[in-house]
C-alpha cells in the first residue's frame, strides 16, 4: 500500500497496540509452561501472530477469547514441525525459538522473509553449539536462516557478544531445559532493558535468574519447567514514539492510553528525551495515560545514547531535524542489523527531503532545524521507517509519499486508521499486488 501524508496535526486519543516484545516473550514462556495460560490484549498481528503460529506448530493450543488468547502449553514436550516454521519478518520470534527447538526431540527448520535470511545470526548460533546443540545453516556463504537445530542443550557454561539482547535473551528462555545449568556471560552487552523484560517474564512464569553482575553474567537453574498462569501484555512503548514524535512536531493535542509505566521496556525512554528537548508532555501514572500539547520549539541535545534503545531511533531522528542545534545520537551501530541498516536508510531519505543528517559507523549527527520537504520515499518494508516517515509527513511543508507501508502491522495494525481517528489526513492506494492478494483470499 502507498500512502500519502498531508501536513497537519493530531488531537484527541489513541490507544496504541500491546507490546510486541512482550507478547513474543508471552506466547513462548505459555507453550514452555504445563498447563493452561491466559495472556491478556496480545498483539494480534504481524511478529505477534508469527509466535503464536509458530507455539501451535510446536504443540501448543491457542484459542482466541474476547481480547485474550488461551495458551495450553507442553512443557519440555515440544512437537516437531513436519514443516519448516516460516518466522516472516520477525527477529525476536526467530532468535528465541532458535534455543527453544532444542527441546523438540527432532531437528527443527526456521525459515523467515528476505530480511530475516540477510541478518547476521552466527553469534547466536555459535553460543547454541558451544551448550551442545546442532546448528546447520542451509547457505554456506551466510550464517542466517534458513537454518536446522537440533537438541539438546547438555548446559554449562557459555559466552557471548552482546550487541543483539535478543540472543542473550534466546538463551534465557530456553536454559532451564539443559541438562545442567547454564552460566551465561556476556561481552559488550547492549539493549539491557530488552533482557530485563526477558528476565521479568521469566519470573512471571516462575523461574528467577541470578544476574549477580549488571547483565554481564548469568546463572540459569535447570528447573526443567515454567508455571502457567495469567498474564497482562502492556502498551507498546516502542509505538508510543511515532504519535508522540508527530504531536511534538506538530499543533497537536493529544493524549495516549493504555501505557503501563512500570513495564521493563527500554523505549519509555522516549518520554524522557522529548521532555529534554522541550515537549509539553505531561503522565499520569495512575490512568496509565500521556498527554502531549505540541508545536513547541525543541533544543538539540548534545548525545543521545541508543546502546539500550535502539528501536527509537528512527522516531527521534524525525524529531532531531527539527530541534534547534545539533543532535548527536551515539552507540548505533546494532541499529544497522535490525530489519533494515536503519541509520542509513533514515539518513537517505531524510537528506533527500531536505534535512541535514551525517552518518558514521556508530554514531549520527543531525542539524536542526531544517525544512522537510516532500517527495516520494520507499518504507524499505521496515515498519518502523515507515512510521516515523509519517511523523515527518504531518511536520513536512509539503506531502510525502510513502511506498510499501503493509509492513506497520508488524507492531501496530490500525495505524493508519488511528492517526485518521486522531485528524491526519492520509490518502492510501492500494498496489496492484495488494488488491491480487486480497482478490485471493476472499
Amino acid at each position: 500500500m502507498t500512502v500519502t501524508i498531508q501536513r497537519g496535526a493530531l488531537n484527541g486519543t489513541m490507544a496504541v497496540p500491546g507490546s510486541k516484545s512482550d507478547t513474543i516473550r508471552a506466547v513462548l514462556l505459555a507453550l514452555l509452561s504445563e498447563g493452561r495460560s491466559v495472556i491478556r490484549n496480545p498483539l494480534a498481528s504481524g511478529d505477534g501472530l508469527s509466535a503464536k503460529r509458530a507455539a501451535i506448530a510446536l504443540g501448543a493450543s491457542i484459542t482466541e477469547e474476547g481480547n485474550c488468547w488461551i495458551v495450553e502449553g507442553v512443557g519440555r514436550n515440544l512437537r516437531a514441525p513436519q514443516t519448516s516454521l516460516d518466522l516472516g519478518n520477525s527477529g525476536t520470534a526467530t532468535s528465541f525459538l532458535s534455543s527453544i527447538v532444542t527441546l523438540a526431540g527432532k531437528p527443527v527448520t526456521l525459515t523467515g522473509d528476505e530480511q530475516i535470511r540477510r541478518r547476521p545470526f552466527k553469534t547466536l548460533f555459535d553460543a547454541l553449539g558451544d551448550l551442545g546443540a546442532g546448528v546447520s545453516v542451509h547457505n554456506p556463504n551466510q550464517v542466517s536462516p534458513p537454518v536446522t537445530i537440533s537438541g539438546p542443550l547438555h548446559g554449562g557454561p557459555v559466552t557471548l557478544q552482546g550487541f543483539n539482547s535478543q540472543f542473550v535473551s534466546s538463551l534465557l528462555l530456553a536454559s532451564p531445559f539443559a541438562e545442567t545449568p547454564v552460566t551465561v556471560t556476556v561481552r559488550n552487552g547492549l539493549e539491557k532493558p530488552y533482557v530485563r523484560l526477558t528476565l521479568d517474564w521469566m519470573k512471571r512464569f516462575g523461574i528467577e535468574v541470578a544476574n549477580p553482575s549488571d547483565y554481564e553474567y548469568f546463572e540459569i537453574p535447570n528447573t526443567k519447567t515454567y508455571r502457567a498462569g495469567e498474564v497482562a501484555v502492556g502498551g507498546d512503548w516502542s509505538a508510543v514514539a511515532f504519535p508522540l514524535v508527530a504531536s511534538a512536531l506538530t499543533p497537536s493535542e493529544l493524549t495516549i492510553t493504555g501505557l503501563n509505566f512500570h513495564d521493563s521496556q527500554g523505549d519509555k525512554r522516549v518520554v524522557d528525551i522529548l521532555k529534554a528537548m522541550g515537549a509539553d508532555i505531561v503522565e499520569d501514572h495512575r490512568e496509565g495515560t500521556l498527554s502531549i500539547r505540541g508545536g513547541k520549539p525543541l533544543s538539540a541535545l548534545q548525545e543521545i545514547d541508543l546502546a539500550d534503545i535502539p528501536d527509537a531511533l528512527p522516531a527521534l531522528v524525525v524529531a532531531a531535524t527539527q530541534a534547534h542545534g545539533t543532535t548527536t545520537f551515539t552507540n548505533i551501530s546494532h541499529v544497522r542489523v535490525k530489519e533494515t541498516d536503519r541509520v542509513f536508510e533514515m539518513s537517505e531519505r531524510l537528506n533527500r527531503l531536505g534535512c541535514k543528517l551525517v552518518a558514521g559507523e556508530n554514531e549520527l549527527s543531525v542539524h536542526g532545524p531544517t525544512p522537510i520537504g516532500g517527495g516520494t520515499v520507499s518504507s524499505a518494508g521496515d515498519h518502523r521507517i515507515a512510521m516515523a516517515m509519517v511523523a515527518a509527513g504531518l511536520a513536512a511543508r509539503e506531502e510525502i509519499t510513502i511506498t510499501e507501508t503493509e509492513c506497520v502491522a508488524v507492531s501496530f495494525p490500525n495505524f493508519f486508521e488511528r492517526f485518521e481517528e486522531c485528524g491526519a489526513r492520509i490518502k492510501k492506494r492500494h498496489t496492484e499486488v495488494h488488491r491480487r492478494e486480497a482478490d485471493c483470499q476472499n
